[in-house]
Order: structure tokens, then sequence, then C-alpha cells
């Protein structure tokens, strides 16, 4: 069974075809496909690496900085490793962001983690987007 291409709908057929626990994810026949999570003609279809800063998703609750550092460090000279917390309760929001050196090095790492466990969790590795500006106020024009 050949699995989708887009990271988007690799989850969705996650979520509906393994079992909800991703801890569990070893049981499931899908993910031990062998073109799991994307065969190399797959490969082709991922949007292009345009900065040297990645958006990690699907991080266990227990994913620490220091251990997002260490899974991605083999990749390149790493040169952040943020897990992203909620500021209430300072817990992991799931996501992280990882920057490279080189946008060669980031390549290098969405292609050996993209779809690989991390603290028993699948995740997912895309580019990251840039923070949206904010909106400017727009100033009244003056009726001259």
């Amino acid at each position: 069974m050949a699995l989708p291409a887009s990271n988007a709908a690799l989850r969705r057929l996650l979520r509906t075809t393994c079992s909800p626990s991703l801890n569990q994810l070893s049981a499931c026949s899908v993910c031990h496909s062998s073109s799991f999570p994307f065969g190399e003609e797959d490969i082709g279809n991922l949007p292009p690496i345009t900065k040297p800063k990645l958006f990690i998703s699907g991080l266990s609750r227990l994913t620490t900085d220091e251990k997002l550092k260490e899974a991605f460090s083999r990749y390149g000279q790493l040169l952040e490793a943020k897990v992203i917390t909620d500021r209430a309760s300072g817990r992991s929001k799931g996501f992280g962001f990882v920057k490279y050196g080189t946008i060669e090095e980031a390549e290098e790492a969405r292609k050996g983690m993209n779809g690989h466990f991390l603290d028993g969790w699948v995740i997912f590795v895309d580019p990251a987007k840039q923070k949206e500006q904010e909106a400017t106020v727009r100033q009244p024009k003056s009726d001259s």
C-alpha cells in the first residue's frame, strides 16, 4: 500500500487507520509498509526548503528542547531547537522548531526524521513558514 505524499494526508491516514495511541503504532501494518513514511518517488513531492528552519509537529508531551536537539543534531550544525510550550501550564503544545546552519543540513534532517519516532510518537518535519506580519492599522484618509 502506497502512502499519500503530503504530510496532511499521512496524518489523516494514521488517525483513521492506526490505533488512537501513537505509542502503539508498532502494531500497525500500514506503518510497517516499505514506503512508510514516504517512498523514494514521494520525496520529490515535498515542498522545497527555502530557509534552514524546520517546523516539527506530532511531538510527545514529554519531548524537551534537549531531546529535540539530541535527535536532530546528527544532521548538521544545529543552531536552535525549541519545543513550544503553553505559557500557563508550561506543557508542550506538541510542536517545535529546529534551525540549521545551511539549507542542505535542514533538507537532510527532514529526509532523515520525517515520519520517524521521537519519544514514542511519529513526528512530521516541514519547512517553517514565516510569521505573518502584523496587520498595519490603516490611517484614515484626510480630506484635503
